[in-house]
């Protein structure tokens, strides 16, 4: 019906382009527009104003040998003032940009070294940018905004990446694993020199302790009865120290068989032994 009557209508962000017996004649914008056919008045197409988005892969290789797959995410739209430009100069719009996305890539990258493609991807896309904004407005087109949104080296290459990084972060843990090791032990020894020193201190003063106790026992004694040496006292008082270890031998329920030579010399031996043993004691102290 509309070309019955000759009229045309064009959509929001759309424009058609006229012809005139075969040639341009005008570019028609959104709404009713009247194309009488008897007069040799046609719409050659429709071209969209919206913004396009076209993901292009290339793969290429970097500076340090690394094949490498880069994906560039090109934005871009057709302007409506050069609409005639945009649709009669360029056959296929999606092709001729990823040919110049080819070019400025395969031109950067070999250039870089791949942890640097990784760093200056940013320069990688607005190389791109510039490239196709200098070429495209020629046939019409702006370019919006180019990206790159991926870089996938070779999965080999990936995986022996991977395997380095794993083996820096085990080498790493292996580190930290053998100090944390080594100040354990440092600190345990320091613990148990602290202890046995304290346990020898203690050792001491309690024999300064029993010396001391003795020597005010043989004083006292000595002057309250007179007659009376420090030698006697001394034995006296060791002889009394050994019955009473004998009694709680004898008292204690688990205790073994013991076996002491018993007898009026075999406790003057003894008493004789513990006494030299506790002056020596005292003398080393």
């Amino acid at each position: 019906m509309g070309q019955l009557l000759c009229c045309l209508q064009v959509e929001q962000s759309t424009v058609a382009i006229k012809e005139s017996f075969g040639k341009f004649d005008d570019v028609l914008e959104p709404g009713i527009h009247l194309v009488p056919w008897i007069l040799g008045k046609k719409v050659a197409g429709h071209l969209s104003l919206r913004v396009q988005q076209l993901d292009v892969r290339c793969e290429t290789k970097t500076k340090d040998n690394v094949f490498v797959t880069v994906v560039a995410s090109v934005q871009y739209r057709a302007l409506a003032n050069k609409a005639a430009d945009a649709f009669y100069k360029l056959s296929n719009t999606r092709e001729q940009i990823q040919s110049y996305v080819f070019d400025v890539i395969r031109a950067s990258v070999p250039k870089l070294n791949l942890d640097a493609v990784f760093e200056q991807k940013n320069d990688i896309a607005k190389a791109v940018e510039d490239e196709l904004e200098k070429a495209m407005s020629t046939y019409g087109y702006e370019i919006v905004q180019t990206l790159i949104v991926d870089i996938e080296p070779d999965e080999h290459v990936k995986r022996a990446m991977n395997e380095i990084n794993a083996a820096a972060r085990l080498r790493l843990a292996a580190n930290e694993k053998a100090e944390a090791e080594k100040i354990l032990q440092i600190k345990r020894a320091e613990g148990e020199a602290e202890s046995k020193y304290l346990a020898g201190l203690g050792i001491a003063r309690q024999r300064q302790a029993i010396v001391d106790g003795l020597r005010d026992s043989v004083l006292a004694f000595s002057a309250n009865v007179p007659g009376t040496s420090a030698k006697d006292v001394m034995d006296m008082v060791l002889i009394t120290q050994y019955f009473d270890t004998m009694k709680e031998i004898g008292a204690s329920s688990k205790s073994s068989a013991v076996f002491i030579p018993h007898g009026p010399g075999a406790v003057r031996d003894v008493a004789a032994q513990v006494r030299d043993g506790l002056l020596q004691g005292g003398a080393f102290h």
